[in-house]
């Protein structure tokens, strides 16, 4: 097999998600526009004239010296259950050195572990049982397991989101299958509160619609209120505003918006991304107020009826952290996907290649730092360790490339449901 690594076009890039199916919206080109502060480039892989796989990649550049950390989101796509895929590997390393880059970071979107509702809910009631990588999944893939070490075996390096949400794209997250299901199967599924709440929120005349891109500023104050109530940074409404404008521009229905009103008063809001079989719940929102009417419920339902109508296999309420105590901050989270009778899967996480070691490795010392101090996107200005090294290195302190989040946290928390 003799694989080359090119630049291909966004038409060439997309047709081939589209002949397989689906993809991360995070390894689709129009990613590159809503991540403006990165370098972004559509390869192909070509075995012959053969186009074998496609990706995205992100170049974030170190000041002064010319070179980058290449990264790809959730990519590359690429058939990961081959025996092979690791060939292919290769040749992208050489392709991202050649562009500058010091480093090279992937994340392979082959799922390793599965845990159904029941394993999931036994875990949370059991008061020895703390993280869920202690509890013995339903189903492991062997695929993954022989990809994990043969990324191993090749000095690839595992980046674990011990952060939960701080950096990166998550490693645990949480879907619900929908393959060969109908909604009155998928309604069955869900636990008996949240059958209650969405049937409580129709009752009480919750009307959920599809928004415009002038409602993302309505959306935006929601969003907020939330950060602010959970005690995370929200995004700017230009953020939205981007990713509405890119996503939209690549395919009419790449992204929706949803409101959730209750006599005229917004309760809840999230946005819906579609990339062919795949539906990803992205960012949610709810109000202080009214949440007996059952907005983010109801919301919910009406984006996983409209992903099943839209003929997707899978929808995803991306991320979850693996604490299950009662006292871990992000529990309330979980419990409120759980209830949608889905099941919760652990990818391999993200990988890092280093090209230049001493670049990779004042790279890593400055992460390291940055998150043993929790104040990652703020150390620059701190007398540290880590920064004084880094400025030997470079000569002043540079603005060092961090992963780029694909989306935030999501915000509907309701611990109830």
């Amino acid at each position: 097999m003799s694989i080359r690594v090119q630049p291909i076009s966004a038409e060439e890039h997309l047709g081939y998600i589209a002949a397989r199916g689906s993809a991360s919206f995070l390894q689709t080109p129009a990613w590159g526009a809503v991540k403006s502060e990165w370098r972004a480039e559509s390869l192909g892989w070509y075995d012959s004239s053969t186009l074998v796989g496609v990706g995205l990649v992100l170049y974030r550049d170190l000041p002064r010296i010319g070179r980058s950390l290449a990264y790809l989101p959730e990519g590359p796509v690429l058939d990961w259950s081959s025996p092979e895929v690791t060939s292919l590997l290769g040749p992208l390393r050489q392709y991202v050195a050649g562009r500058g880059a010091f480093a090279l970071r992937i994340g392979p979107t082959i799922v390793w572990r599965r845990w159904g509702t029941e394993s999931i809910k036994g875990a949370i009631a059991d008061d020895h049982v703390s993280r869920l990588s202690e509890v013995a999944p339903d189903a492991v893939d062997p695929a993954a397991t022989r990809l994990r070490g043969q990324l191993r075996h090749l000095g690839w390096i595992p980046q674990h989101a011990d952060e939960g949400f701080a950096a990166g794209q998550p490693e645990f997250n949480f879907q619900l299958p929908l393959a060969d299901k109908t909604p009155d199967q998928l309604l069955s599924g869900m636990n008996q509160l949240w059958r209650r709440n969405i049937k409580k929120a129709e009752k009480v005349g919750v009307e959920v619609t599809q928004g415009t891109r002038e409602d993302l500023a309505a959306f935006h104050g929601l969003y907020l209120e939330t950060a602010s109530r959970d005690g995370f940074t929200g995004r700017p409404l230009a953020y939205f505003q981007t990713m509405w404008d890119a996503l939209r521009a690549e395919d009419p229905d790449r992204i929706r918006l949803y409101l959730a009103r209750h006599e005229g008063d917004l309760v809840a809001a999230t946005t819906w991304v579609r990339v062919g079989t795949h539906v990803w719940y992205s960012y949610g929102a709810s109000s202080n107020a009214k949440r007996d009417v059952r907005g983010s419920n109801a919301i919910q339902w009406r984006m996983i009826t409209d992903a099943l109508e839209a003929g997707a296999r899978v929808y995803d309420l991306r991320g979850i952290t693996e604490g299950l105590a009662a006292d871990d901050p992000e529990i309330g989270l979980i419990q409120f996907k759980v209830g949608t009778g889905g099941e919760a899967v652990q990818y391999l996480g993200e990988w890092d290649l280093p090209i230049n070691t001493v670049l990779y490795g004042a790279f890593r010392a400055y992460l390291d730092r940055a998150r043993y101090l929790g104040v990652a996107r703020s150390l620059l200005r701190l007398p540290t360790r880590g920064v004084r090294m880094v400025r030997r290195r470079f000569g002043r302190t540079p603005t060092m490339p961090l992963p780029p989040q694909g989306v935030a946290r999501t915000g509907t928390t309701d611990t109830e449901a």
